[in-house]
């Protein structure tokens, strides 16, 4: 477009040179119609020159004029920035200055939780270098004694309770506890007597006496042609106890009919901690056909897989951990540390490996219900009955041979 245009222009020059060329000729010749026509498209062609230029120089005019006002306007914007850049600098010195002192207020708090822990830890590593030292409390020295004294006079009695099948709520199992009397006859729970009777040596003792009784009365229950086992506490230390396991073996060995009847019982946390001795132990324990059961458990988190390589055939949960740990969510219900999986199919998770679940501390027939609920076939707590004592002559019959506890006891005396 831009050439035909250019091309009608110089063809109207041409025409223009040419007329002015026809009225020279008329006038004065040929000589001066060819000088006239030359000189008309000079001319005009030298005007055509001058008008672009003119219009270059404006149109150059107009673009410096844009890049002037661009310049102002950077100019500008470069001012606002440095002028934003200054508040924020100074808003963000006062920042750091405000976070400067909560940091150093805070360190001074720090300070002052790591001294008052630094104090108590001081104090725990005191008492136990004293207790390492062989140096106890007066009140640890004298509850010591005290533990001792009632192994030796015989004043440790035999409490049972039962764990029973749901919803029928008849008797299977029983559960054995120990509890010891003082001189006053006062009762000595086993919270209080296993703080000493542990660094003491004294436990092995008590299993041995608690292990002794619980298969004289296994003993007498299937005389009386009652099928029900009895789950008997046994610790880690016992386990471990390279003069007492032994005899604890053989007395077992001799004892093996009633393997189908007499469970041991550990909690979670010496389960999970059991050391090469304890899991040898325990494996020879089951080749006899001994049966375990874990209480104590502080997480649903478990592996029922493990839990049958290592011969577990019950696990006792209380009921307050279970109902506790229940949640609604996308439509099922399930266990918060066992969300893959819905509650209800939980104890069939277990039965799957050789587990029965025994939900204990039921206290009230609202947690019966829960734990029905949630398919578990056994429960235990004081809404089925709380730990009674064994008769006290039935307790004679069980009294174990009086060599066997005073081994134990020299042995823990050293």
């Amino acid at each position: 477009m831009r050439y035909l245009t250019l091309a009608l222009i110089f063809g109207a020059y041409i025409c223009a040179s040419l007329i002015a060329g026809l009225a020279a000729w008329r006038l004065e010749g040929a000589g001066a119609a060819l000088g006239a026509s030359l000189g008309a498209l000079g001319l005009l062609m030298a005007a055509h020159a001058t008008l672009g230029r003119l219009k270059d120089e404006a149109r150059l005019a107009d673009g410096l004029t844009s890049l002037h006002e661009a310049h102002l306007s950077v100019i500008s914007e470069i001012e606002k920035a440095r002028a934003q850049a200054g508040d924020g600098a100074r808003a963000a010195a006062e920042s750091a200055l405000r976070r400067s002192e909560e940091i150093h207020s805070e360190v001074q708090q720090l300070e002052d939780v790591v001294h008052r822990i630094g104090e108590r830890l001081q104090t725990e590593l005191s008492l136990k270098v004293e207790r390492a030292a062989g140096i106890a409390s007066p009140k640890e020295t004298a509850l010591a004694e005290t533990v001792r004294s009632a192994l030796e006079a015989g004043r440790v009695d035999l409490y049972l309770q039962a764990v029973v099948s749901l919803p029928q709520r008849r008797t299977q199992f029983y559960e054995s506890f120990t509890r010891l009397r003082d001189e006053t006859g006062r009762v000595l729970m086993p919270a209080e007597f296993l703080s000493v009777a542990e660094p003491g040596g004294l436990v092995s003792a008590i299993d041995n006496l608690l292990l002794f009784r619980c298969v004289q009365i296994v003993r007498r229950l299937a005389g009386q042609e009652r099928r029900i086992g009895i789950f008997c506490n046994v610790s880690a230390a016992s386990l471990s106890d390279a003069e007492f396991f032994p005899r604890f073996l053989d007395f077992l060995s001799a004892n093996r009919d009633l393997a189908g009847a007499l469970i041991f019982e550990i909690g979670q946390p010496a389960f999970d901690a059991r050391g090469a001795v304890e899991v040898r132990n325990m494996a020879k324990l089951a080749d006899l056909g001994f049966r375990f059961s874990i209480d104590k458990v502080s997480s649903l988190a478990l592996n029922f897989q493990d839990l049958a390589r290592s011969d577990v055939a019950f696990v006792k949960i209380g009921a307050p951990l279970l109902l506790s740990e229940i949640e609604d969510g996308q439509g099922r219900v399930a266990f918060k540390s066992v969300p893959d999986i819905d509650a209800v199919d939980f104890a069939a998770l277990a039965r799957r490996h050789g587990v029965q679940l025994i939900a204990e501390k039921v206290e009230s027939e609202r947690q019966v219900v829960d734990v029905l609920e949630l398919d578990i076939g056994y429960g235990q707590g004081h809404l089925f009955g709380e730990p009674r004592p064994i008769r006290e002559q039935v307790l004679a019959e069980a009294q174990p041979p009086t060599e066997l506890l005073q081994a134990a006891l020299r042995r823990a005396r050293g």
